[in-house]
């Protein structure tokens, strides 16, 4: 097993249609023990509870700092260590640059950029104390390519910036020893594309896309399983496409 005594903190990870639901799930399939935050404490202990009866659920607003030094110390409390971070928790808005509000805006970027560096702070002092960790991240191809499919340009923005926070924690970080990666998914259906995904979109996404499919939540879990290893051991300030080849092709 992969992450055998291995603590995974997981954020965005009580949809069970979602990347976080799915990477929890596939690192407690690896011998983690996995704590989900989500907005809902309850929907994050159910989520937790269907993975397994070791593992927990906890309430986390990550634009707001002090939720998530809560969050971490419960975490810590619950299994004496944490050893991996996945800060995935996102949202997005499909509107046009002139349509962005300031409170769009400061919406989508409190999330998904704000967010990553609160709860990167939370949990750094106890990795660095014990001189250990893997932190991953998920931007977007929305980010490289400069737009997306239901994204808009704030939130290419806010993903981004998580490329560049990653990259300069990564910097600061690793005499600490501590990785921090970024994983750019492309289209994966999810909770954040509902049922806005046509069959005639669908079609047309694919034409772009030279492994012929779209994405799966699996894939993406995939990558961070790779990233919060011991396989990766070796790798910092990096950046996986996990997109079926979209950036490239594109």
């Amino acid at each position: 097993m992969l992450l055998k005594d291995k603590v995974a903190v997981i954020s965005g990870a009580a949809g069970v249609r979602g990347l976080g639901y799915a990477t929890a799930r596939m690192f407690a399939a690896q011998g983690a023990k996995v704590a989900i935050l989500d907005l809902s404490e309850e929907a994050s202990r159910q989520a937790a509870a269907s993975i397994g009866q070791d593992h927990r659920g906890f309430a986390c607003d990550v634009r707001k700092l002090e939720d998530c030094e809560r969050a971490a110390e419960q975490a810590i409390a619950a299994f004496g260590q944490v050893d991996i971070l996945i800060n995935n928790a996102g949202i997005s808005q499909p509107i046009k640059i002139m349509d962005v509000t300031p409170a769009d805006y400061e919406a989508v970027l409190s999330v998904n950029l704000r967010g990553v560096l609160f709860l990167s702070q939370a949990f750094i002092p106890h990795m660095r104390q014990r001189r250990s960790g893997s932190i991953a991240c998920t931007s977007s191809v929305s980010a490289q390519r400069g737009g997306g499919i239901f994204g808009g340009p704030h939130y290419s923005a806010s993903k981004a910036g998580v490329l560049g926070l990653a990259k300069a924690m990564a910097r600061e970080l690793g005499p600490d020893g501590i990785r921090v990666n970024c994983i750019t998914p492309g289209l994966i259906p999810t909770d954040l594309t509902g049922d806005r995904l046509t069959d005639q979109m669908r079609a047309e996404i694919v034409k772009g896309i030279p492994l012929g499919r779209l994405g799966a939540v699996e894939d993406v879990a995939g990558a961070f399983l790779f990233l919060a290893s011991d396989l990766s051991s070796y790798i910092t300030g990096a950046v996986i496409d996990v997109n079926g080849g979209l950036l490239i092709h594109g």
